[in-house]
Formats: C-alpha cells, structure tokens, sequence
C-alpha cells in the first residue's frame, strides 16, 4: 500500500532583513525616472538613488531542509522539536498554507488541519455556518455535514452558542468548535498542531480520545505536534524528532521520546538572553533566572518542605510603561507532564505598571511540594491577550527528598510527585 503522506527533500526558505527602506514616494520618483530617460536631466535614476538610505542587507533562514519522511494509512505519528526546529512550517505545507521552496508533499487524501486558534473560520459567521463552510472547503456535501452536524455541537458542549458570530467566542470556544469540525467531518488525515494546549484539561482529554478513535478505530491517518511527551506517548506510534529544519531522529516513539528528552536537558543551560526559541512581542524579555534558599543563597539542588525563590531578572525594550503585567512559571516533569502553574494573579498579587528600565520578579514557595526529580521550568510574561516573553525549558529544578512535613519522616518517592498538607483524626464510633 503506498504512503498516504510522501515527503521528499521537503525545504523552505525565508528571506530575512528589510529589503527596501526607500518611502512610496521615494520609489515613484525612482520608477518614473528610469521609465522616462527625458527626465533624467531634473530627476536621475542615480541622484535619486544617492540620498536614500541603503536597503538593508538580507538572509536566507531554512525553516526546513532536506526533509523526507513516510506516512502510512492509519497512522498516528508524532512531530517533536525544541521552538523553531521547524514543526509548524512542516504542517503549514502539509496543509496547502504555505508553498515548499524546493522538495515535494504528495498527499493521498482530504486534510483537516487544526494549527492555530480560529484558522478557517470567518469572524462575521455563526458557529453553525462556519461548520457547513469547512465542510464545503473539504469538499463534503451539505447533506454529508448535516448528517454530522449533531455529534460535532456535542461534542463541542456550546451548544448555547452555535448560532453567535464566532468574533465573540473566547479562544477556548474556538478550539472546540475547530477540533470537532476537524475531527467529525471525515478527513483521511488530520493534523493537529500545539493549539489543544489552549483548552481545558477535561477538554484536552476529550480531544486526545477521540483522535486515538480517528486513527485506531477508523483508521484515519493523523500528524500531531505537542510538547508535551504524555500526550505523544499516549496517542503516536511513531514518531520525528526535528531540529534546526531536518530530521534528526525517527522511528518508535519511545526510543525518538526518549532521545529528544535527553539532548533537550542542555536547553535550559543556555543563557536565556542568547536563547533564540522565545515567542512574544518582546517589549519586556527575560535574561536571566535561578532558585535561592530563604537566605538568598543560589540553589542547585532543593529539597522538599525547604523554601525557595524563583528569581528572574528581566528587562523592558520600549520606553512605554506596562500596565498589569502577569508573570507565570509552568513546572513540568522530563516526560512533558505538567506538574502545576505559578503566577502572581492566583495569589491575588497585582503589579498594576511596570516602568523599567529591568527589574528582577520573585515567587516564594514557603515549602516545595515537589518531591524528588528532575523539573523543567517555562516561564512567561503578559498582560491581557498579548504576550511579552515566552520561552520553554527556561530553568531546571533538581529537587531531592526532605522532611516535608517536619516530623523527621521523609516520605517514600517511588510514586509520587507532589506532597500535600493533611491532618488525620480516628473516631470511634462504638
């Protein structure tokens, strides 16, 4: 049976630099100089040309090169990478989004792309007739939607809001409605990208179950990108780790899983003001972060029930002060499973403006409820729905087993992640 998905020598390229810092007026006064050499006496080509400012130089970046990969039918194969190795440019060709710049994508069947909050929906439709419009664009009749259309609003659970303009949905709305599309209207292949992280965890789990349905049961054919090594273990067969634009490693989950986590340890060792995989707009960005004990000395290592300090230095790039800026730090074991959040809104701690110029953000947990392992920590910066600073696997945190409880009984860890504070009491009710 051939391959429903062949890749070969897949490569894109993008261009980077300002190729021209020349006005609109200034280019007119160029173009018709050169259109009418008669001019040339008041207005030349070269005078005009000698008092603009020089294009700035560009580069080429590969987002992906030389990429070659299999997919057979009914397949779920898993894509893994550190930010900007090159996954989410993959998918987009994959797609039909964006044009390879050499190589080809040779796709045996209809796709269902899932990649970014909203991506197919019209704004000004209802949650209704944007499900009859994707399943026009996969090429499905009205009767074939309609037959769907039930089991998608319930699987959604919005049913109060199937008939309101989608410009009103929360993002998590939108998630919901774009993954039941997506997953109900019977493409061959479905392709999924990060964009589940946006809702809930019941949700999640919803999603993840019914795409083992799509590609166990029916036998559909489905790529999923995640960070989060859980979620691949438990849904992919296969699985590509990518790095830097290439294919470094594929083959069975486990052993790529395994592979990625290890040369990802050395991640956080980079200085985070050298660390390229950061997302936001950049008007505060981070430099620096490290744990301190309850004295101020630098941990390495910290023990469960002791008191630490996340610390992060950061600095802000604009002159624009930032109005209630919220600062969060996601704690995750090496296998991707998140561990819990932190951040200033739950402990009801408002930093209603930040002027600047840098400064340095701290949480103190009074008793570490981790118990012993190996952490990673992400960390971000925003306000509202704009993002200053993200960046993934900014830190980690070795965590060695303590007298959480301070009655010189440290508790087995063989099993469990996190301690909790708890009091018993035994009544006897003879």
């Amino acid at each position: 049976m051939p391959p429903i998905i062949s890749v070969r020598d897949l490569s894109k390229r993008y261009k980077l630099g300002v190729f021209n810092a020349r006005s609109l007026r200034e280019e007119a006064e160029v173009f018709f100089a050169r259109l009418s050499r008669r001019k040339q006496a008041s207005v030349s080509s070269s005078s005009v040309t000698r008092h603009l400012p020089p294009a700035e130089p560009s580069s080429d970046f590969w987002a992906l090169r030389d990429v070659s990969f299999d997919v057979q039918p009914g397949e779920a194969v898993g894509i893994i990478g550190r930010n900007g190795a090159g996954k989410s440019t993959l998918l987009k060709i994959l797609s039909r989004i964006t044009e390879p710049t050499s190589g080809e994508a040779r796709i045996r069947g209809r796709v269902a792309s899932l990649l970014e909050v909203g991506t197919g929906f019209h704004p000004e439709l209802s949650g209704r007739e944007n499900v009859f419009l994707n399943g026009a664009i996969l090429g499905m009749s009205r009767a074939e939607v309609h037959s769907k259309f039930d089991e998608i609003v319930a699987f959604t659970e919005i049913e109060k809001f199937i008939d309101t303009p989608v410009k009103r949905y929360s993002s998590g709305m939108y998630v919901r409605l774009a993954f039941a599309v997506a997953a109900h209207l019977e493409p061959e292949i479905l392709i999924v990208d990060e964009v589940l992280a946006v809702g809930d965890a019941a949700f999640q789990k919803k999603c993840l179950g019914k795409m083992e349905e799509v590609s166990g049961r029916n036998g559909r054919t489905v790529l999923f990108v995640s960070h989060q090594m859980a979620m691949i273990s438990n849904l992919c067969s296969r699985c590509i780790l990518m790095e830097q634009g290439r294919v470094k490693l594929a083959g069975a989950t486990d052993e790529v899983v395994q592979a990625y986590l290890s040369d990802n340890s050395g991640a956080a060792k980079v200085a985070l003001g050298d660390r390229k995989d950061r997302s936001g707009n950049g008007a505060l960005r981070f430099d620096s972060i490290w744990i301190e004990d309850e004295n101020g000395g630098k941990l390495s290592c910290a023990a469960t029930g002791q008191t630490v300090k996340i610390c992060a230095h950061y600095k802000l790039t604009g002159a624009e002060k930032l109005k209630n800026v919220l600062f969060a730090i996601a704690i995750y074991t090496r296998s991707g499973v998140c561990v819990t959040e932190l951040c200033n809104a739950y402990a009801d701690e408002v930093f209603p403006e930040i002027s600047g110029p840098e400064g340095v953000v701290e949480c103190v947990l009074p008793r570490l409820a981790l118990n012993r392992g190996h952490y990673m920590l992400n960390i971000i910066a925003s306000s509202g729905n704009e993002t200053f600073d993200y960046i993934a696997e900014a830190a980690e945190l070795d965590v060695e087993s303590g007298d959480f409880f301070g009655t010189g009984r440290i508790a087995s860890d063989d099993r469990r992640m996190v301690m909790f504070e708890q009091s018993w009491k035994q009544v006897d009710t003879r």
